[in-house]
């Protein structure tokens, strides 16, 4: 319907207004994007951790007062640098290093489920796991589990699906390069809804493999993967739990290996696409000037650099988890008004040339919209410390938005 370069920027901008539009830019390059840039970055260098010791979040360069920097910021960092530099070479660059590394990572996922699935015939967790499925229980003090119900259960799974809707995100990102692909009337809704769809598969799968191997309950003091189960996995990495139970000593090396792959090809593509928005709000006056022009290589260099180096300074902003909380509320207020542009459109420009129609139009859009916005409430009454400087950051955007205007 707008095959134009800007994704998320240009609908909001059609559907609402261009202050509409601007916030989106604005939370994009301060918190979404680039924060979802430092948080993978932070979880290659996390990863990278296990083949190399001295990359660790207790090995420390040098602190200033509160502020530490160690050595797992350090390499997270230098990501961010290598694979802007290698986008400022051009399209084809940042292009064939997204494809090799993301059928990389498909093949090892695959390759992990068929592993899970082939070779833990005498490993039957499921048949424990099926029995305590639907319990809902919050970890009390010692590690009992105490059943919770009703308001405290939907606060649990609010707050639990800010991980699941991370791994998800990102989706959407090839919208971003709209003006750049070929016959994006057609190939665009084929590319989303086949990408998602395998995506969703193959995460499914991968989840079967976790609960298959490991129980869902287990002892903090367990020795082995199966008795602290995925409650208590060693550092969270339920993977790499699981991997050795079937494979036994060299799980970790092999999972971590496979997750640096996996982080460094979705950095890739995310340092790719979203230049492409800030060219976007350039061209229309909305951004810095520079970043509306393209380099030698025909690709938005400066906009390519200065995402880079403020996802760099939210490298130095806190831990993974907190990077998270701080770009998914910010993600999902988007979302809100995204899918809410579906039902404007449909007033505003009601003869506009639709190639696909939203699935289940008027009622699978307004339960997502009201799905997320209880996510979004539950978030910001139960995790404030991260989700209002998301919100106060968006907000902050209006002020500048006429400032900028102003400018124009």
């Amino acid at each position: 319907m707008m095959p134009k370069v800007g994704g998320q920027y240009v609908y909001l901008s059609e559907a609402y207004n261009p202050l509409i539009g601007f916030l989106y830019g604005w939370a994009l390059f301060l918190v979404i994007q680039t924060g979802s840039i430092a948080a993978v970055a932070v979880g290659f260098a996390k990863f990278s951790g296990v083949l190399f010791p001295w990359i660790a979040e207790e090995n420390i360069l040098f602190h200033l007062g509160k502020f530490n920097f160690n050595t797992t910021q350090l390499v997270g960092i230098l990501l961010i640098i290598f694979l802007t530099w290698i986008n400022t070479r051009g399209i084809v660059t940042g292009k064939t290093i997204q494809n090799i590394f993301t059928s990389t990572k498909s093949l090892a996922l695959v390759g992990f489920i068929i592993v899970g699935l082939v070779a833990t015939k005498g490993i039957d967790s499921w048949s424990i796991n099926k029995e305590v499925f639907w319990e809902a229980n919050q970890i009390g003090e010692g590690g009992a589990a105490v059943p919770i119900a009703g308001f405290a259960l939907l606060v649990a799974m609010g707050t639990a699906m800010v991980g699941s809707l991370f791994a998800s995100d990102a989706w959407y990102n090839i919208t971003y390069i709209s003006g750049e692909v070929i016959n994006p009337k057609r190939n665009l809704p084929l590319s989303l809804f086949f990408g998602t769809l395998i995506v969703s598969v193959l995460y499914m799968l991968a989840n079967y493999v976790y609960i298959k191997v490991l129980p869902l309950s287990g002892s903090p003091d367990g020795v082995t993967a199966i008795e602290r189960g995925i409650q208590f996995a060693t550092n969270d990495r339920v993977a790499t739990a699981t991997m050795s139970v079937i494979i036994g000593d060299y799980a970790a090396i092999i999972m971590a290996i496979f997750i640096m792959i996996s982080t460094f090809g979705c950095n890739n593509g995310m340092v790719l696409s979203s230049p492409r928005v800030y060219y976007a709000m350039a061209m229309d006056g909305l951004f810095f000037k520079r970043a509306g022009k393209l380099n030698k290589n025909g690709v938005p260099g400066f906009a390519l650099i200065i995402q880079g180096v403020w996802a760099s300074l939210l490298c130095l902003s806190g831990t993974y988890n907190n990077l998270l909380d701080y770009v998914i509320f910010a993600v999902l207020l988007f979302f809100i008004l995204t899918i809410g542009a579906i039902f404007v459109l449909r007033v505003k420009q009601p003869d506009a040339e639709r190639p696909y129609k939203a699935f289940g139009y008027p009622v699978i859009p307004a339960l997502y919209i009201l799905v997320t916005t209880i996510i979004c409430v539950i978030l910001l009454i139960y995790k404030p410390n991260y989700t209002f400087p998301g919100l106060i950051i968006v907000l902050l955007g209006i002020p500048v938005y006429y400032l900028w205007r102003k400018r124009r």
